[in-house]
């Protein structure tokens, strides 16, 4: 064959394989095929669903009021977790959520960072689940070692066994899964700021993780009750804490603390258990036994009579310890109250400034942080002697319940009356409250200059320091 004739032939082959590319032909996309079915959960497709479905007619609605974002779901064989997940899904049963995002743990395969799955469908006895790709390939970073990697997921269950509760619950869903692997510290921070800028009302987090790991019956009761606890507070600190000092396990930690702290980011303040138990309920063995739970994080409103509890609890606060030096016990039955939050309180007299002391972040419960600040708004504010007996007549409290902290990326977002600001440069930092620059008319650069000297620090010093910002939901 000439030179010329081969190259014609070599340029019709490359054209025709551009338009077979080019021209849909029902070619079908990657699918995953599954992994453990027949094993963890049935593989007849009809045996699995009367077994999902018999286990979410055993469940009853917790009829919790406000937004679910986040699930924590046990990923354990179906005849020993399965009826605890059940509880989890039957509360999104019919519900509109179209993109679901599923975090658990690898267990097979030991890795840098995070795999994201971003191709085609997870198949199950029941059908295939469409990926969202856009979302999935929308969360890949080399540089947080965040990556395309199939291989995790050829063997694992973590997020394989979730599947066939979301199809029996959802219509018209499409998957982001991720696996865990030994994450670095930037691995948490990417994954955190992405799903929470992806994190919408039709958007569902589910966590993949079980318990405690083969202890006692009594000893598994005791450990997973503190996380279980913590878990509920949505305090990450308390969760981390149980972890590392092995106070109580979890196989998918993890997970759990990335989905903790991107359910506060959208707003999260309760944690709602919905069923717990341990393979020894199964079982009947009390000798090794595994726990599971089925928790959901919520974003819910506080309700006048809470808001009224909170003020209440402040005024008792300071007049007990103005009056006496008295710190007051108090017993807290409403769980949204003993969630972590972060809190300032402000006393004011005859419309003056008294004193206004807080947590820029939830490092203990509501209702602690309510009692604890007002004590100290009234007697350790520095730019205020402690007060006195007959102050108390002419006292006005005010509680600000702060959002987390966002990082500042351009001072123009700034919005005068919404956010307050947090700056930090080296050892200084200040904190003003969103209603104190609308109160005092300022605008935004006055603002920026009035934070850099509440920090000690001169009045351009904003331009190379860390600023933040929050908003505050205003209690009075």
């Amino acid at each position: 064959m000439s030179l010329e004739l081969f190259t014609v032939h070599r340029s019709l082959f490359t054209v025709f394989c551009l338009l077979l590319f080019a021209v849909p032909l029902g070619c079908k996309a990657e699918t995953k095929e599954p992994s453990v079915a027949g094993t963890f959960y049935p593989a007849d497709k009809n045996t699995l669903k009367e077994s999902v479905e018999g286990f979410l007619s055993k469940v009853e609605n917790k009829n919790q009021s406000g937004r679910l974002i986040a699930i924590i779901s046990p990923h354990a064989g179906y005849v020993f977790s399965g009826q605890v997940a059940a509880y989890g899904y039957k509360n999104i049963k019919g519900s509109d959520i179209k993109k679901v995002i599923l975090i658990g743990p690898s267990h097979h395969i030991d890795f840098k960072g995070a795999a994201v799955y971003t191709k085609g469908n997870f198949k199950t006895p029941l059908g295939n689940v469409k990926i969202n790709e856009r979302l999935a390939e929308g969360l890949l970073n080399e540089a947080a070692d965040v990556r395309f990697y199939p291989e995790a997921f050829e063997k694992e269950h973590s997020i394989e066994v979730q599947l066939p509760f979301l199809q029996a619950a959802l219509k018209d869903f499409t998957i982001v899964p991720i696996l865990v692997g030994s994450p670095t510290r930037q691995t948490f921070d990417h994954l955190i700021l992405r799903l929470t800028e992806i994190l919408d009302e039709k958007t569902l987090l589910i966590a993949s993780t079980d318990l405690s790991h083969y202890h006692d019956y009594l000893t598994a009761n005791k450990m997973d009750s503190k996380i279980i606890s913590a878990i509920e507070r949505l305090s990450v600190m308390d969760t981390e804490r149980l972890l590392r000092t092995n106070e109580a396990e979890l196989c998918g930690g993890f997970p759990v603390l990335i989905t903790m702290t991107v359910s506060r980011q959208a707003g999260a303040n309760l944690g709602v258990l919905f069923k717990y138990a341990n393979s020894g309920d199964v079982t009947n063995d009390r000798e090794k036994v595994v726990g599971y739970a089925s928790i959901g994080l919520y974003k819910t409103p506080f309700t006048d009579e809470e808001k009224k509890g909170l003020l209440d609890l402040a005024r008792n606060a300071i007049t007990g310890y103005v009056t006496n030096g008295k710190i007051p016990e108090v017993e807290i039955k409403n769980p949204k109250l003993k969630t972590d939050g972060a809190v300032f309180v402000t006393i004011k007299t005859n419309g003056f400034l008294r004193g206004c002391i807080g947590h820029i972040q939830p490092i203990m419960p509501l209702y602690q942080s309510v009692i604890k600040n007002a004590i100290d708004a009234c007697s350790s504010d520095p730019r205020f002697p402690p007060m006195r007996k007959e102050e108390l007549k002419d006292m006005d409290i005010e509680i600000s319940i702060l959002s987390p902290l966002e990082p500042l990326k351009d001072v123009k977002n700034i919005q005068i009356g919404k956010h307050g600001l947090v700056i930090v440069k080296g050892m200084q930092r200040g904190v003003l409250l969103p209603q104190v620059a609308e109160e005092l008319g300022w605008d935004r650069d006055t603002f920026l200059e009035q934070i850099c000297l509440k920090a000690g620090l001169a009045k351009g010093a904003w331009k190379d320091a860390e600023l933040y910002t929050f908003t505050a939901e205003i209690v009075k």
